[in-house]
């Protein structure tokens, strides 16, 4: 007989698992009797949020869940977050969560909250381990969910006293299973809609960043010559050098890649997920479109595709890609003019050398700095959209941002956990001040771990992205502004090295100097976004308007 957290143990094994991510609590105190003794490494964290999104973009990068930890109550609570980050991100995740004894109480209702319930709406599946003799079958299930398309966020709960509980039942093995294939009839649809159109266009979504696509997508590309643009979560399937890209979608309108969409009459969705701004609005009697997706698109007011082609996306890529003639009446001029427009008007600010540190200035340096594999990993702020914009993507998962619940405080944790998946790749967290405060603790972590890592903290004292809302809207500058801790003494005092930025001159060498040194290292990097309001919501608009 083996006791019910061994068995749990082991079934993580069978699954893959190389790491678990948390902080335990009493409840999981034989789970990690049990951890000890297996070769998974349990990576203790500060905060159970930045284990869960570490696990996320463990997910994220490899396609196997990443699994974490927490107790019950205030821990399994402290996990809501990052289970709606890998939930609407599409980042395969098991939570696992303690729970005082369900045979009888022990301490009355203490600490004792429904977390099944609460997790439900935020997972792809959720289920209380009340029988030792079914964990098999459960593992196996929440990781089915959790890494099958579209993939996302589970949970598990195992009760204090079923930890404990003697069983003879053993791991299921993972069963061999492949995605079925789009139907011919439907990639013929979409060969003649594109054919027949004058000016088709290729949008590459977040599913198509998931799923390896980027081999099929460029020879779709290469063969036809239609150009494309992606989401901001489509970052990188194709290289963003390439003469057919039109940028990223990074404004919700009114910026030069709307202008270029305007000009389509055929739009290919590749991958398209209703979770993201959408870069289009879809209106009755108006330009055709083509869903390209594992599933079928939900029907939104704004998205009502007219062909929808269903299955493996690379494969049905690829089907179309054998299938489609080069038509000569195919005009994509008025879409790369407006896509010229926008690369002179993103060179002519980054020579900028005013400090605090303009943000386009500041985005192509560390384009400069950053080799071709290496990995930028965004929290949320008003820089994303610089990012967005106008870093340039050479491969697919180097700019992790998040599109989807668009939450403060995971640009360390992901940061962290891309170097560990990578630990040869060249990784940096790019933080807002405020975001950074949100899971700072969690440097003492990738210290203790040894991570090579460079933190980025673009400092201007507020939540930026909000008083930049705050200024389009007409609203007073209130409400909005703090104090931060000196950045350079606080990475010292986590055993990090602690530099700051005092020039413009100054930063590319900075750049270059963390990335090439081992350990951890932190920059205060003072920003200005004085002129965010003038360029994001005033000029681009008026200019991408006139194209």
């Amino acid at each position: 007989m083996t006791k019910a957290s061994d068995l749990l143990v082991q079934c993580l094994e069978a699954e893959g698992v190389e790491y678990v991510f948390g902080v335990p609590g009493e409840e999981n105190l034989d789970f990690l009797d049990s951890l000890e003794r297996s070769k998974i490494r349990l990576i203790l964290t500060r905060h159970e949020q930045g284990a869960g999104f570490m696990a996320a973009t463990y997910g994220r990068h490899t396609g196997k869940a990443g699994v974490c930890l927490a107790t019950l109550g205030p821990g399994a609570t402290n996990l809501v977050t990052a289970a709606a980050y890998a939930f609407l991100g599409g980042m395969p995740m098991l939570m696992i969560t303690g729970q005082k004894p369900i045979k009888r109480s022990k301490q009355g209702r203490f600490q004792i909250l429904d977390v099944v319930d609460m997790m439900r709406p935020i997972t792809k599946y959720t289920h209380q381990l009340a029988s030792a003799d079914n964990i098999p079958a459960r593992v196996r299930e929440a990781f089915r969910l959790a890494q099958e398309e579209k993939p996302g966020a589970t949970h598990l709960e195992l009760p204090e006293d079923i930890a404990h509980d003697p069983t003879d039942a053993v791991p299921f093995q993972p069963s061999y299973a492949r995605r079925p294939l789009a139907d011919g009839k439907a990639i013929l649809a979409a060969v003649r809609a594109i054919e027949s159109a004058k000016s088709p266009i290729l949008v590459i979504g977040a599913g198509a960043n998931r799923t390896m696509t980027s081999k099929m997508l460029l020879e779709l590309v290469e063969k036809t010559g239609i150009p494309f643009l992606t989401t901001q979560l489509g970052k990188g399937v194709i290289d963003e050098r390439h003469p057919k890209f039109l940028g990223c979608a990074a404004l919700s309108a009114g910026d030069f890649v709307h202008a270029a969409i305007r000009r389509a009459d055929v739009i290919v969705n590749i991958g398209h997920d209703v979770i993201e701004k959408p870069p289009f609005f879809m209106s009755q009697n108006g330009t055709t479109v083509v869903h390209m997706s594992f599933r079928s698109a939900e029907v939104d007011p704004v998205y009502f595709p007219q062909v929808e082609v269903i299955g493996d996306i690379a494969n049905a890529v690829w089907q179309l890609k054998e299938a489609i003639q080069v038509q000569p009446h195919w005009d994509f001029s008025a879409m790369l003019a407006a896509r010229a427009a926008e690369v002179a008007h993103r060179d002519a600010a980054i020579t900028d050398t005013r400090f605090p540190i303009y943000p386009q200035y500041l985005v192509s340096e560390i384009r400069k700095a950053m080799p071709e594999d290496g990995i930028i990993a965004l929290d949320n702020g008003v820089y994303k959209i610089w990012f967005a914009r106008n870093y340039t993507a050479y491969r697919p998962n180097t700019v992790l941002l998040d599109n989807a619940l668009a939450t403060m405080g995971a640009g360390l944790p992901s940061a962290m956990a891309s170097n560990m998946v990578y630990p040869d790749r060249k990784v940096m967290a790019i933080c807002g001040d405020g975001g950074f405060m949100m899971n700072s603790q969690e440097m003492e972590t990738a210290v203790r771990l040894g991570l090579n890592l460079t933190v980025l903290i673009l400092n201007d004292g507020s939540y930026g992205m909000i008083r930049w809302k705050q200024a389009n809207m007409g609203f007073k500058d209130w409400g909005l502004e703090y104090g931060n801790p000196d950045f350079v003494a606080y990475a010292q005092a986590y055993g990090a090295h602690g530099h700051r930025v005092t020039s413009a001159a100054m930063l590319p060498g900075l750049l270059r100097q963390c990335l090439e040194t081992p350990g951890v290292h932190l920059i205060d990097c003072p920003v200005d976004y004085a002129d965010n309001d003038r360029i994001l919501n005033k000029e681009i608009k008026e200019l991408s308007a006139a194209l």
